[in-house]
């Protein structure tokens, strides 16, 4: 049946590796989000990836690999730099932009001569990669632009039997996608903040690293409007959320409110509330299904602040920042 879920043991996991083999998408999870995975030199099956998110053809997706070892088989001309970042940070939540080697299709590139790759840290994605054998073509397993799955249940409540099999692997570690760095050019720089942070990556590099808010590359996750609740998120300063919650609860909408921890015992007179975690690593495994919950609970409205951006902070500041951003008209 198309959308069971199964649970990530050694037959349900070998039962995903044939899916993959027979052309077909497999959710599956990794340490930042569920993926939706297609074999990644199978065209035909990345292109349903695309479709089944409703993801714009020219939003390339990220290939993930069994080890670093395998770095060579999927792109050229890889640098110094790479090198030691793959070395330091894989498996991890890291991803590199690279030239496209030849087994990768411009399919699962967006059409560009660069590829983003990555060696997932999740006990079940390793697995079900050396099942496979090859490389697996996967941004995360959710409609594209909304918010990205930390549990199988979140994949089957957005994607439903739209997926072949969802793989089980219970619910996601770190919570928020990889960090995606560009290294093609002479100075890597961050195109995406994630899993991994710019201090972590500055002090292996020796060196200060840029986070441009464009870039020369497409990479995921650079919509105007990405990781979006069905509720509208309104980004206010700290010391305002609970005026402006409340506030927007008297001018007539179901407001949610993410509470910042030094308000956390305050009441607030809204639809919903959640109060924040004061470490970033447990906010940034939360962000998601924090964002969820007050969609679930009828909310139409988000009122928020930016954490202090260092660390997981950048992270989890750059999805507030796309979840607020301008919706499709």
């Amino acid at each position: 049946m198309r959308g069971a879920r199964v649970t990530a043991t050694t037959s349900g996991i070998e039962k995903a590796a044939g899916v993959l083999r027979a052309g077909g998408l497999v959710a599956f999870p990794t340490e930042t989000v569920y993926g939706l995975g297609a074999n990644a030199e199978d065209s035909a099956a990345v292109a349903r990836v695309f479709e089944v998110k409703g993801r714009p053809p020219s939003h390339p997706l990220i290939v993930h690999i069994r080890g670093a070892e395998h770095l060579d088989d999927w792109v050229e001309d890889v640098p110094a730099t790479a090198r030691l970042l793959a070395e330091r940070f894989w498996p991890g939540p890291l991803t590199l932009v690279l030239r496209r080697g030849r087994r990768v299709p411009l399919e699962a590139t967006g059409g560009l001569q660069t590829v983003a790759v990555r060696v997932p840290d999740h006990p079940v994605a390793l697995a079900l990669l050396s099942g496979f054998g090859g490389g697996v073509a996967a941004p995360s397993a959710n409609r594209f632009g909304s918010v990205s799955p930390t549990t199988a249940n979140h994949v089957r409540a957005e994607l439903g039997d739209a997926v072949d099999l969802v793989l089980d692997g219970g619910p996601c570690e770190i919570g928020v996608e990889s960090t995606i760095v560009d290294a093609t050019g002479d100075a890597p720089s961050v195109l995406r903040p994630g899993g991994v942070t710019r201090e972590d990556l500055e002090e292996v590099l020796g060196c200060a690293l840029a986070v441009p808010s464009t870039s020369r590359v497409r990479v995921p996750g650079q919509h105007p409007s990405h990781y979006a609740p069905r509720a509208r998120v309104v980004l206010v300063e700290p010391e305002k959320v609970v005026a402006e919650a409340e506030l927007a609860q008297e001018l007539g909408h179901q407001v949610g409110v993410l509470l910042p921890p030094s308000f956390a015992d305050t009441a607030v007179k809204v639809h919903a509330g959640v109060a924040l975690p004061a470490s970033m690593a447990i906010y940034a495994r939360g962000l998601y299904a924090f964002l969820r919950e007050l969609d679930q609970r009828g909310c139409d409205l988000i009122v928020a602040s930016l954490p202090v951006e260092e660390g997981l902070g950048l992270a989890i500041a750059n999805r507030l920042r796309r979840a607020a951003g301008p919706r499709p008209s």
